[in-house]
C-alpha cells in the first residue's frame, strides 16, 4: 500500500516532461514530417527509429511474463486455482470476442461502406497472404505453442511458448515448498529489477513514436486513404463504439468507469498509436495492472493469453472488412454466410497470432473459408491496412486491460482501495523508483 500512496502523489512535472504529452506531440510532428518531407521519411534511420524502441521493448517480454508468473504461482498454495483463472479468462475472451465480430456484421449491413466502390484492385497483391491463411491449420497452432527448447523460446520471444513454460516451472517452485524459497525470491527480485529497465527503455517512447508515424505517413502517403477513407472512418467508429459502450458495460459491472481506466492507460495508448504494435506496451501494460490491485497470477495468466486469444479490434476487423470486401465486389452474403464469417472468424483469429502481418492473414483465411472469390478482393484494402492496423491495437489493448480487472474481480483477487487509488493518481512509467517496488 505504501508504493501505491507514494504514486498517488508524485511531484509534478512540468508539461514537457510529461511522457504522453511528448509521445503525442512526437506523433504529430512525425506525421507533419512523413507528409511534407516523404523522402526523408522513408530514410531507414527513420524507420529504424520505431522499429528500435518496439525491438526494445520486446526484448523485455519474455522476462517479464516468466517472472511474472512464476512468481505468481510460486506463492499460491491452491493448484486449482490456476486452472480457474485459465477457464474463467477463455471464458470471457470468447463472449466477448463474439460480441466484436457480431457488432463488425452489423455496423457493415447497416453503413455498408463497401457499397458503390469504384477503386480498383491487383489481385496478385495478395497472392502472399492467401498463401500463408492456406498454410495456417489449427494443429499447427497447438503445436507452436509447444517450444522446440525452453532457450528457443525465450530467444524468439513467443508469448504462449513462454507462458507455457512459466507455468509449469511455477507448479514445479509450488511444489518445492519451503526449498523454493531462494529461487522464489530471486524471481522476485528480478521482476522488480525488470520492471526498472522498463520505466527506463519507455523514456525512448516519443523517439520511436516519431520515427514509426514518419515513415508510415511518408511511406503511404495521405492519398492512401483516397476513397477508402469511408472503410476508415466506420472502422475507427466501430471499434470506439465497441470500446465505450461493451467494454464500458462490462467495466461498470465489475464496478469501475472505463473513461477512468482509459485516461490511467492513456501513456500506453498513445505509444501503441505511434508503433501500431500493441505488443510495444505489454510489459508496461501488465505492472500497471499489478499497480491498479490485479493479483500477480491473474496478471501473468489473463495479459499474455489475452494477447493471442483476446484480439478484439482484429475481430471488428476481419467481419467489416469481410462485408465490405463483399458489398465492393456485388457479391450478396446471404445471413446464413454472414453467421459462418463469424464462426470462421472466431476460430481464424487464434490461429495466426504471433505472426508478421496477422489481421491481414487471418482475413485471408476467413474469406477462403467462406467465400474463396473474395479473396482477390483483399488488394482493395491492402493499401490502407496500415492506417487501420493503429485502431486494431488499441482496440487490442483496452480489450486485454479490461479483462484482466473483470478477471480479477470475477476470481476475487481484484484490491478494490489500489484500485481506487490508481484510477485516480497520474502514474508516469518513466518513474525507475515507482516501477520497481510493483508487486
Amino acid at each position: 500500500m505504501m508504493s501505491v500512496t507514494q504514486a498517488a502523489a508524485p511531484q509534478r512535472k512540468p508539461f514537457y516532461k510529461i511522457l504522453y504529452i511528448q509521445v503525442l506531440a512526437a506523433i504529430v510532428v512525425g506525421a507533419i514530417v512523413g507528409w511534407l518531407f516523404p523522402d526523408f521519411a522513408k530514410n531507414d534511420w527513420i524507420k529504424a527509429m520505431g522499429d528500435g524502441f518496439v525491438k526494445l521493448i520486446k526484448m523485455l517480454i519474455a522476462p517479464v511474463i516468466f517472472c511474472t508468473v512464476v512468481s505468481g504461482i510460486a506463492h499460491i498454495s491452491e493448484v486449482k486455482k490456476v486452472g480457474r483463472v485459465a477457464v474463467k479468462a477463455l471464458l470471457y475472451f470468447e463472449v466477448i470476442s463474439t460480441f466484436a465480430l457480431a457488432l463488425g456484421l452489423i455496423v457493415a449491413n447497416l453503413l455498408r461502406p463497401g457499397a458503390g466502390f469504384q477503386g480498383q484492385s491487383n489481385a496478385s497483391a495478395v497472392a502472399g497472404y492467401a498463401k500463408q491463411a492456406s498454410e495456417m491449420k489449427s494443429v499447427d497452432f497447438v503445436l507452436h505453442i509447444i517450444p522446440d527448447t525452453v532457450v528457443g523460446a525465450f530467444a524468439q520471444g513467443d508469448i504462449l511458448q513462454v507462458l507455457l513454460f512459466s507455468i509449469l516451472f511455477g507448479f514445479a517452485l509450488m511444489t518445492l515448498g519451503e526449498r523454493g524459497h531462494t529461487i522464489r525470491g530471486f524471481i522476485d527480485d528480478a521482476a522488480h529489477a525488470i520492471f526498472g529497465v522498463i520505466a527506463i527503455v519507455v523514456k525512448a517512447a516519443p523517439i520511436g513514436a516519431f520515427g514509426a508515424m514518419a515513415y508510415t505517413i511518408g511511406r503511404y502517403g495521405p492519398q492512401a486513404l483516397g476513397n477508402l477513407a469511408g472503410l476508415i472512418a466506420t472502422f475507427y467508429l466501430t471499434s470506439i463504439t465497441f470500446v465505450v459502450v461493451v467494454l464500458g458495460i462490462v467495466a461498470r459491472v465489475a464496478g469501475f468507469s472505463i473513461f477512468r481506466f482509459l485516461k490511467y492507460i492513456k501513456d500506453e495508448l498513445l505509444i501503441v498509436l505511434g508503433t501500431s504494435s500493441s505488443e510495444s506496451v505489454l510489459p508496461q501494460l501488465m505492472e500497471k495492472l499489478e499497480r491498479l490491485g490485479c493479483s500477480k497470477p491473474v496478471v501473468g495468466l489473463v495479459v499474455p493469453t489475452g494477447y493471442s486469444f483476446n484480439l478484439d479490434g482484429t475481430n471488428i476487423y476481419m467481419t467489416l472488412a469481410t462485408l465490405f470486401i463483399a458489398q465492393a465486389m456485388n457479391i450478396d452474403l446471404s445471413f446464413g454466410e454472414q453467421l459462418t464469417i463469424l464462426i470462421v472468424a472466431m476460430l481464424t483469429s487464434k490461429g495466426a497470432s504471433g505472426i508478421t502481418g496477422a489481421g491481414f492473414i487471418t482475413l485471408a483465411g476467413t474469406l477462403a473459408a467462406v467465400r474463396p472469390e473474395l479473396v482477390p478482393g483483399m488488394a482493395i484494402v491492402l493499401g490502407i491496412d496500415k492506417f487501420m492496423s493503429e485502431c486494431r491495437a488499441l482496440t487490442n489493448l483496452c480489450g486485454n486491460g479490461v479483462a484482466c480487472v473483470v478477471v480479477a474481480w470475477w476470481e476475487g483477487e481484484l484490491d478494490r482501495e489500489k484500485l481506487k487509488v490508481a484510477l485516480d493518481s497520474n502514474i508516469d512509467p518513466t518513474e525507475v523508483e515507482v516501477a520497481v517496488t510493483t508487486g
